[in-house]
C-alpha cells in the first residue's frame, strides 16, 4: 500500500511530533470536542467543504472557501496532511479528494478511524495550539484533474472504460449507468479491525469485479462521497487510469441520461 496515498495507525503515531504532520478529523465538531481526537488534530467538518449549491462543480466548496478553511486550520501547503474520521475513512476520503483537486501535494487517508486508532493509541479533549496560516490553492488543471463530467462520461460509455457504481444493491437496481458493475465502497474495510484489507486481499477482490489496474475506470455513486474512498483506495494501490466522475448519478439523471434498471444476475 503506497504509504503517499494512505498511512497506518502506527505510522501517524511515529510522527506525532513533527511539526508539519497535521491530523485532520473532519467529524462533527461535537464529537471532536466531547468525545476525543487524536492528538494535534485539527477539526474541519465534513459539510464545511462540501457545497450543494453549484451543480456545474459537484459539491466541492471552490478553492477560496477550501484555502479559507486550511488557514483558519494552521495549515501549510507544504504540510503532510492526514485526515480521519469514524466511518471508515469515507469522509476524510472526500477531504483528501479535495485537498488534491485543489493542489495540496502532500495529503493522506489514514487507514482505519477513529475507532480504530483510540484501540491502540491515546486520544484527547485538549484543542491544538496553532497560528492561522494564508493558506493558497493551486488548482489542478483538467488535464491533470481526475475528476471528470458529463461529456467525458459519455463518450467513455462508447469506449472500453468500467464503470464501477459504489453504492448500496437497492440503488444500483433502481438505476444505474449501463454496463455499470457494483462495487460496494465498504467491501474493501475489515470489519473487526476497521481498516482496510491487505494489500494481496484487496487485489484479489478487486479482481473479481473486473476492476484492475490495467482497465480504464469511471467511478460514480450519487453524490461523489462514496467513490472518494474508492478512488483514494485504487490511488494507493497503484491504479493509474481511474477517473472521478463528480455529478455521479445525480447529474446523470438531471441531464436524462440513459440508465439501467434491475437486478443483475450474479
Amino acid at each position: 500500500m503506497d504509504e503517499s496515498v494512505v498511512v497506518s495507525p502506527d505510522w501517524l503515531a511515529s510522527r506525532l511530533e513533527e511539526p508539519t504532520v497535521r491530523p485532520v478529523d473532519v467529524r462533527d465538531p461535537w464529537e471532536y470536542d466531547g468525545i476525543g481526537h487524536i492528538p494535534g488534530a485539527v477539526n474541519v467538518p465534513f459539510d464545511s467543504y462540501r457545497d450543494e449549491s453549484d451543480v456545474d462543480r459537484g459539491t466541492l466548496p471552490g478553492p477560496d472557501a477550501f484555502a479559507d478553511l486550511l488557514s483558519d486550520a494552521g495549515i501549510e501547503p507544504t504540510d503532510t496532511i492526514v485526515a480521519y474520521d469514524d466511518t471508515h475513512g469515507v469522509f476524510a476520503a472526500r477531504f483528501v479528494l479535495t485537498a488534491l483537486e485543489y493542489g495540496h501535494d502532500d495529503v493522506r487517508l489514514l487507514d482505519g478511524d477513529y475507532s480504530a486508532w483510540n484501540r491502540e493509541y491515546e486520544t484527547t479533549t485538549a484543542e491544538p495550539e496553532f497560528e492561522p496560516t494564508s493558506y493558497e490553492t493551486d488548482p489542478l488543471s483538467r488535464e491533470e484533474s481526475p475528476l471528470v463530467g458529463l461529456e467525458a462520461v459519455e463518450d467513455a460509455l462508447e469506449c472500453d472504460a468500467l464503470f464501477v457504481d459504489t453504492r448500496e444493491a437497492h440503488e444500483f437496481e433502481e438505476a444505474r449507468l449501463p454496463g455499470a458493475v457494483r462495487f460496494d465502497w465498504r467491501e474493501v474495510v475489515d470489519d473487526e479491525t476497521r481498516r482496510l484489507q491487505s494489500e494481496d486481499d484487496l487485489e484479489d477482490l478487486l479482481a473479481e469485479y473486473g476492476i484492475t489496474p490495467d482497465r480504464e475506470i469511471v467511478l460514480y455513486c450519487n453524490t461523489a462521497r462514496r467513490i472518494s474512498h474508492t478512488y483514494v483506495v485504487l490511488r494507493a494501490l497503484g491504479y493509474e487510469d481511474v477517473a472521478f466522475y463528480e455529478g455521479s448519478l445525480t447529474e446523470w439523471l438531471a441531464n436524462d441520461g440513459e440508465v439501467a434498471t434491475g437486478a443483475v444476475d450474479s
